[in-house]
């Protein structure tokens, strides 16, 4: 592709590229606001505000403290945490120091948590004691030599976390007994830093910065190798993008956004996270996204501008009866992503907090962040939006060869954010590059003549019926709009006929509708060949700790 035609869709103001060598490596950009924001808050969690300069000394003690073990540079370092300030601190600490960060999901089983930890080849974990347990099961089969323990309540001040701490322990009993020799407690490692002094490496914008593992919904989790670069360039980004509409922002509010996503997962590492770091904002730290009511009672407390989440926390927050205990007035852009956006969702959301939803698209590959619609829209789209600037993006068929505009094919991607490859997988590098340089993501999406995207659906979880394809975001968007339905999810099964048939799995809001009322709505929404074969009720779905509905595992139950 030689021209750029989503150019024209961008709000005024809004650059054609970035400039991701402003900035040296994600130090440079993390030194700059700590001098820059020094006084301001940086995190607020379970009442307590933290500002820059705390984050800026804790991590710099954190960093030192890490040196002293004696780790090599590049040296892999993972974090095993929800979202609680020593996150944020152990990240500085670890890439100041000149390691190479692994987000790890807290909610892995042993297996999982063996696999990434030996794949990855890490040396050093950080984790709170909620999971110790996980990782006492598998730490003997990996290359893990040093373990850091945090607790809840580490960074809330001695009166109130001991009753933090107390309450997780005893109460809620959310710390299963664990024993790991050595391990060494998170604020006894500061107390060690604090007597030495952290050596910042000369970091360049080629050296890895973070192994993103890929979420693993359509196979074997792989590492992503996120250079410096690379986060940095979807910084900029994501600032660039957003700043139409945070222009809107009152200039004697701090800019706040909502961290109710897992700052494990790249989507809220860097959208929220790092976003908000260059930026001198404000994140709320909110633990546990799926505990609704804690969320709630945390936001009707605060005022705040920024909301990225997945469709299915937005359909969730929206259905509580506390809702409309929050002040929602305030909220200038809320950001869809991680999964496709369903209509009925988004026309929900508008109706209750008058922000549409702005869906956007990435991957771990890519920093995340790919495409977005204009923050400035007023309404919800239904597309994934046009490229950010310096992106470029293409729709190939199975030959590789470029398809018509309106045509669909495998969204294939090139930019500043993209990955150097998959962790010591040169074989899963090559399948996934062209020859040009586009990563090929596996999901199928179409282009129109403005330059906006919609995807269609992954590759792998497209359904074929008598050599037709189904895609199942679009049953799952249309049924997801009949009334009593809360969420649903479509599949393929196999079928003697047919080859495959589509399998649909509904939860209900409305206990009262029945399997012939969907099949009658189907039967006036969807051509034949869509129409689910089986219908099935349940009272969940399984989704990642994100929220992303897991197709895999209703297609293969454990």
């Amino acid at each position: 592709m030689t021209a750029r035609p989503w150019l024209s869709a961008y709000p005024e103001g809004v650059p054609a590229d970035i400039d991701a060598s402003v900035f040296r490596s994600l130090v440079a950009l993390m030194d700059e606001s700590f001098r820059n924001y020094a006084d301001r808050v940086a995190y607020s969690f379970l009442g307590r505000d933290i500002r820059f300069s705390e984050i800026d000394e804790l991590s710099r003690a954190f960093g030192a403290y890490l040196q002293g073990l004696g780790l090599s540079r590049g040296d892999r370092v993972a974090i095993m945490m929800p979202n609680v300030p020593q996150y944020p601190v152990a990240v500085c600490a670890i890439l100041r120091a000149g390691y190479v960060l692994v987000n790890v999901n807290p909610l892995y089983t042993p297996r999982e948590l063996e696999h990434q930890l030996k794949d990855s080849g890490a040396r050093a974990i950080v984790i709170i004691e909620n999971f110790a347990r996980t990782l006492e099961q598998c730490i003997a089969a990996t290359p893990v030599k040093h373990v850091v323990m945090c607790t809840m309540g580490d960074q809330l001040g001695w009166l109130k976390g001991a009753l933090v701490n107390y309450v997780v322990r005893n109460v809620k009993k959310l710390v299963p007994a664990w024993n790991l020799p050595g391990a060494v407690r998170f604020k006894d490692a500061l107390a060690r830093g604090r007597r030495g002094t952290l050596s910042v490496p000369d970091l360049k914008p080629d050296d890895v910065a973070v192994l993103q593992y890929t979420g693993g919904t359509t196979g074997v989790s792989k590492g992503a190798v996120l250079l410096h670069r690379n986060i940095i360039a979807n910084v900029l980004q994501s600032q660039v993008w957003d700043e139409p509409v945070m222009r809107r922002v009152p200039a004697d509010e701090q800019h706040t956004m909502v961290c109710a996503l897992p700052l494990y997962h790249i989507f809220a590492f860097t959208v929220c996270m790092m976003l908000s770091l260059r930026k001198g904002g404000r994140l709320i730290l909110l633990p546990n996204a799926r505990d609704f009511s804690s969320v709630l009672k945390e936001l009707s407390k605060q005022t705040f501008h920024s909301f990225p989440a997945v469709s299915t926390l937005f359909n969730a927050l929206a259905h509580h009866p506390d809702f409309d205990k929050v002040d929602w007035s305030n909220l200038k852009v809320s950001i869809g992503g991680g999964m496709a956006v369903q209509s009925a969702v988004a026309k929900l959301w508008l109706e209750k907090t008058g922000c549409p939803i702005c869906e956007g698209y990435g991957l771990s590959e890519t920093s995340p962040s790919v495409t977005c619609n204009p923050t400035t829209s007023t309404e919800y789209s239904g597309s994934i939006g046009v490229p950010l600037p310096g992106t470029w993006l293409k729709l190939l068929d199975d030959d590789g060869h470029e398809v018509p505009v309106g045509q669909p094919g495998e969204i294939a991607i090139k930019g500043p954010q993209v990955m150097a490859g998959y962790w010591q997988r040169p074989d899963e590098t090559a399948k996934s590059m062209t020859p040009d340089g586009y990563f090929k993501s596996g999901d199928i999406g179409t282009m129109d003549e403005r330059g906006y995207f919609r995807i269609v659906d992954r590759k792998k979880d497209m359904i074929l019926v008598s050599g037709f394809n189904v895609y199942p975001n679009e049953i799952e968007d249309i049924v997801g709009r009949l009334e009593g339905v809360m969420e649903c999810a479509a599949i393929g099964v196999a079928d003697e006929k047919s080859g495959e048939a589509v399998k649909l799995v509904i939860v209900r809001k409305n206990p009262d509708l029945t399997e012939a009322q969907v099949r009658e709505y189907c039967r006036t929404n969807l051509t034949g060949y869509k129409q689910p074969k089986i219908i099935e009720f349940r009272t969940d779905l399984p989704k990642t700790p994100v929220g992303k509905i897991l197709r895999r595992e209703l297609r293969d139950p454990k």
